[in-house]
């Protein structure tokens, strides 16, 4: 692992209640890959075939039915990290020991059962990952679901244990379910108030999907217009939402979300760049392209975190 840069420091210096372990494992996070140093994150997920389906998520790309395909292209990308369901990363850690950081995404849903309260169930342990040599976790909430206690409490259970084994936790912050709208889902107020609950939770990282300019709450809404919080572009929103995880002071990244055109998912990282936040997680923008596409969109993601500052 290279010498810690200033900037990593600082990061890992608004992590002091945090044990030795933790702290080394954000550290490798930060010290792998094209943006190695940088305190900023290009990460490689791919947890789609669980939640959308093998079709949906591999047929435009069938050599990503292949497991060994996402670790090697997160390598030759030079991603931070790779991310997946254990069956993936089972398939070909060992394979690829040490040449990438894992991620264990510790629980997953699908599309099979139409549910008003979402609950995704968990499908790996803290254990698994530190067999497999990860190194942190992954869990999903949905802020919003009638089941968000539920998942809020066995994040914490979740985040204790991997703590003891030196893990940091990354949380995929999704609202939905009954008492958020469709459009709420991506709402301004809401993406800020779903990184704020990760936080609040102990995630070291947070991941949030883009927010648009749209306010769910009425009760939010009043006080977005008497402070006068700008949120009419991609930078002001982002901003917004970096200031809700701990004014800054704790890793946020932003999803690519669906399958788009090149220009489109460039000047969206455009924006979330400018907005201060930490890097972008992506991925059916990157595995859904032939592979020579895929690394030449990723290195260009990566460009636009590197000169961002």
């Amino acid at each position: 692992m290279a010498a810690a840069t200033d900037r990593v420091k600082q990061i890992l210096s608004w992590y002091s209640s945090e044990n030795v372990g933790v702290k080394t494992n954000l550290a490798r996070l930060m010290n792998h890959g094209a943006l190695a140093g940088t305190g900023k994150f290009v990460i490689l997920p791919v947890d789609q075939g669980f939640e959308h389906g093998p079709a949906r998520s591999f047929a435009p790309n069938p050599a990503a039915y292949d497991p060994d395909y996402h670790f090697q292209l997160a390598i030759d990308a030079g991603c931070n990290a790779y991310a997946a369901p254990l069956g993936f990363l089972e398939a070909a850690a060992d394979k690829f020991a040490g040449q990438i950081p894992l991620i264990l995404k510790l629980n997953n849903s699908d599309t099979l059962a139409k549910m008003d309260q979402p609950c995704s169930a968990v499908t790996a342990s803290v254990r698994d990952a530190v067999r497999l040599g990860c190194v942190a976790i992954g869990y999903t909430i949905y802020p919003g679901s009638g089941h968000r206690n539920r998942m809020y409490e066995d994040l914490r259970q979740l985040i204790l244990e991997a703590k003891d084994h030196g893990l940091p936790t990354v949380v995929w912050a999704y609202p939905r379910g009954a008492g958020v709208s469709k459009d709420g889902e991506t709402a301004v107020d809401i993406c800020a108030y779903a990184a704020q609950i990760s936080c609040q939770l102990g995630a070291q990282v947070v991941k949030v999907k883009p927010p648009k300019d749209f306010i769910e709450q009425a009760e939010a809404k009043k006080v977005f217009e008497k402070h006068a919080i700008p949120t009419k572009t991609m930078p002001e929103r982002v901003r917004h939402v970096v200031q809700s995880a701990f004014n800054g002071k704790r890793i946020i990244i932003f999803s690519g979300g669906e399958a788009k055109g090149t220009d489109e998912v460039l000047e969206e990282v455009r924006g979330i760049a400018a907005g201060g936040a930490f890097g972008s997680i992506m991925g059916r923008n990157a595995f859904q392209r032939p592979r020579a596409e895929a690394l030449k969109l990723l290195g260009s993601v990566m460009d636009i975190y590197r000169t961002a500052g």
